[in-house]
């Protein structure tokens, strides 16, 4: 990956985030954040 594209990639989600925020609040990143966490525990556990 080129750092153009991370670069656009993150600002991408940045900007897609703060719509979320914007539009609907926070609950939505507090449910996401905790199906992250649960997602990457459950990849370490079978790395």
């Amino acid at each position: 990956m080129t750092t153009k594209i991370a670069i656009g990639l993150g600002l991408l989600i940045i900007a897609l985030l703060a719509v979320d925020v914007a539009l609907f609040g926070t609950n939505h990143l507090v449910f996401l954040g905790k199906k992250l966490f649960e997602l990457i525990d459950w990849i370490a556990f079978w790395r």
